[in-house]
């Protein structure tokens, strides 16, 4: 007997699964995977950990208090929580936009050296989703290569000179606990300007399809900032300068607080991330993949 009664009508054919499209977390955790495949990568990590290693060497072995001509550097000796605020000086200047254009103006040129963009935006995925995954993927790394480099200075800081409490630019002595908390919230201002560098290295890295192009271009907007922010001339200019903003972080480390720093660097970091960071979506967004 017909296992399907006679006359019966015929079962439905079952109806194919969708595919679920990948959003931008999924995206997200392929861009991490791709970063931890590069040298880049590691060669930004390996400069955040050996230049603080260098400092503390160099001020085991020469004379005298320390870099007194900078903040902290007279108490670099008296605790080693003054060593992260006095790398944080010297980092603004070349090494962390080096560091973050390393891998934010790699991001997108690579793949396109590498011919892999193309396949990518042929696939089921939206372009801005691919770009938005990108931009997170490099301020993931730039957050990363901060933190650790802050606490390798710390820790080395700490194992030369042990942890004491910390002289205040004002003056006055921060206990242990309380001068750690506040160096965490300082690493949060020191990434204000740090996501507005990772905006214009993304932005450069995708209008110009050069990783070395992007690279430099990113250091040499850098470098140009600051060499605004040294001219006599051009004083009322500074309060506004991407370069002066690295320096805001300083406002937390008073008593009390300054909080003025802090506020117009978040604003002055917006007027310069977020044009770029819109510029490099939209012609990400309307790239010509017939032809690359």
């Amino acid at each position: 007997m017909s296992a399907v009664a006679e006359g019966a009508p015929a079962p439905a054919a079952a109806a194919p699964r969708t595919r679920r499209r990948p959003g931008v977390a999924t995206i997200y955790r392929w861009e991490l995977r791709k970063l931890r495949a590069l040298k880049r990568t590691y060669l930004g990590f390996g400069m955040a950990a050996i230049v603080p290693i260098l400092f503390v060497l160099a001020l085991s072995l020469r004379n005298g208090r320390g870099p007194n001509d900078v903040p902290f550097g007279r108490y670099v000796r008296e605790t080693g929580l003054a060593i992260p605020p006095v790398l944080l000086i010297f980092g603004s200047i070349w090494l962390f936009p080096l560091i973050v254009a390393l891998v934010a103006g790699d991001i997108v040129a690579n793949e396109d050296g590498n011919g892999t963009l193309k396949t990518i935006l042929t696939r089921s995925v939206d372009r801005h989703q691919v770009w938005i995954a990108k931009a997170l993927a490099a301020l993931t790394y730039a957050l990363a290569a901060l933190v650790l480099f802050a606490g390798v200075g710390l820790l080395l800081g700490g194992l030369r000179y042990g942890i004491h409490p910390l002289t205040s630019l004002s003056g006055t002595k921060i206990p242990v606990g309380r001068a750690l908390g506040l160096m965490a919230a300082a690493l949060g201002a020191y990434m204000l300007p740090v996501i507005a560098v990772v905006a214009i290295a993304l932005l450069l890295s995708t209008v110009t399809r050069n990783s070395a192009a992007a690279i430099v271009g990113t250091l040499m907007i850098s470098l140009l900032l600051q060499l605004i922010g040294v001219i006599s001339g051009l004083d009322s200019l500074k309060p506004y300068l991407l370069s002066t903003q690295f320096d805001a972080w300083q406002g937390l480390l008073r008593e009390p607080a300054d909080w003025a720093p802090i506020v117009r660097a978040a604003w002055v970091c917006a007027l310069y991330a977020l044009p770029a960071a819109a510029a490099g979506l939209i012609v990400f967004v309307r790239r010509d993949v017939a032809g690359g």
